[in-house]
């Protein structure tokens, strides 16, 4: 028998980082939900995915928007995490949010910000997988937020560039 708890346990042993997406609803209004289902899909063009469950409250405006944003959250924004993944709060209050890519809201200081256009909606389950093509993006040099084994986490140690560990697995096989 396949135990669904044990799966999203094992699941749980993938590190993800941690983001906030954004869009807005039909009457205009901002509408937000934490999110760790976030990946790449292509370089060219440049298409980001995540997915949504459908019996969250904010499906209708993530399905009728053109456009959304993502918000890959710095290792202090834990706050901002626990804020979007509440329902039935005003989730912006307090918060100086810009206007972005087709009036999308713009949260500040993240790690990373996508703006995309919606280019997809599939099934995928009990989840919506939502795919854009990326408009506009933004970084800011910040330690991303992790989520591990169902907790938040943060970096031990500052990422090694790509270059560097290159070079040294070659200078290590002459």
């Amino acid at each position: 028998m396949f135990d669904p708890r044990a799966f999203r346990n094992a699941l749980g042993h993938f590190a993800t980082g941690v983001t906030v997406v954004t869009t807005r609803d039909l009457d205009g209004q901002p509408v937000g939900v934490t999110v760790n289902s976030f990946s790449s899909v292509s370089l060219d063009p440049p298409l980001i995915l995540w997915s949504l469950a459908k019996k969250s409250y904010s499906l209708a405006a993530f399905e009728n928007h053109p456009a959304f944003a993502v918000h890959v959250l710095a290792s202090n924004q834990q706050d901002l995490s626990d804020r979007f993944a509440r329902a039935g709060t005003d989730k912006f209050a307090d918060i100086p949010v810009a206007e972005g890519f087709e009036g999308v809201p713009l949260l500040p200081h993240c790690a990373a910000v996508f703006q995309c256009s919606v280019t997809h909606r599939h099934d995928g389950g009990d989840h919506v997988i939502l795919i854009g093509r990326v408009q506009r993006f933004a970084t800011e040099e910040r330690p991303p937020l992790l989520f591990y084994r169902g907790r938040y986490a943060t970096p031990e140690t500052e990422a090694i560039p790509f270059t560097s560990l290159l070079r040294a697995f070659s200078a290590a096989a002459a």
